[in-house]
């Protein structure tokens, strides 16, 4: 497989000792967020990094670095020690060897920052598309609901009513679609106010001689639906519709001085 090639070649190693070209690094790159396995691949190489650097630096680098300043002030004063010269040498080769480890490992550590900071942007990424997609399916979602309602206020057995604005407030309106077959309204309040606080919307199924109001309920979710528009169950033979703003709750009669919406058959 490609990826077992990529993995083979060695040039994740190089990628993250920072050893590749900034070309090479974008193509690096786009891999590991391409392949899940060649980013575990990355993270292995990590921490087997990380393990060799431990286990080779030394354990205490203040003592490791001032013994090394002792002897050599030791050895300027005390030239004439020519035994104790050639055994420091031996010790200089091993301090050189912990010294380029230590630079090497500092370079490699640097590598893995810049390497934890890739892995932060592939989970940021991860995360981008994560609300991407709820947002895609809420969208699919509100899109098959409009499909929907445009079916239903399509049917050629719906009654369009419409209502208008009252006193209280001439600017509102409303339009009921009815399916009787169904026994059910279909309402769109895309014209009304959102109902100040402790207060709700209520519809009514109007008799009109004499007037009979019936309750049809609250639009308790008005402000938080949408398209505005609202599923009743109807049974009643009504000769018109209205919409008064009642306490939280609903009232058993309508208030009529809270008459906001009314509309004929």
């Amino acid at each position: 497989m490609a990826t077992n090639k990529h993995i083979e070649s060695g040039i994740l190693e190089l990628y993250i000792a920072g050893a590749l070209s900034e070309k090479e690094n974008e193509q690096v790159y786009r891999l590991i967020i391409e392949h899940p396995e060649i980013l575990e691949e990355v993270k292995e190489i990590e921490k087997s990094i990380s393990t060799l650097i431990s286990n080779v630096a030394p354990k205490n680098t203040k003592s490791f670095f001032k013994d090394i300043l002792i002897k050599i002030l030791q050895e300027k004063e005390d030239s004439k020690k020519v035994i104790a010269i050639k055994t420091s040498k031996k010790k200089w080769i091993t301090y050189t060897g912990w010294a380029a480890s230590f630079i090497i490992g500092s370079t490699l550590i640097i590598s893995l920052n810049k390497n934890a900071n890739l892995q932060g942007q592939i989970d940021t990424i991860n995360e981008a598309k994560e609300q991407y997609e709820i947002k895609l399916e809420e969208t699919n979602y509100n899109l098959a609901e409009n499909k929907k309602l445009l079916a239903v206020i399509r049917n050629k057995d719906i009654i369009t009513v419409p209502l208008q604005g009252q006193n209280v407030y001439p600017e509102a309106y409303a339009k009921v679609y009815w399916n009787k077959n169904t026994k059910n309204i279909y309402l769109d309040v895309q014209g009304l106010p959102n109902p100040p606080k402790g207060k709700v919307y209520q519809v009514w199924s109007l008799k009109l001689n004499p007037l009979t109001p019936t309750s049809l309920g609250t639009l308790d979710n008005f402000a938080i639906n949408e398209n505005k528009v609202f599923t009743i169950n109807n049974p009643n033979d009504s000769q018109a519709f209205g919409i008064t703003l009642e306490p939280a709750g609903g009232s058993e009669t309508p208030t009529l001085e809270q008459l906001y919406t009314l509309g004929a058959v």
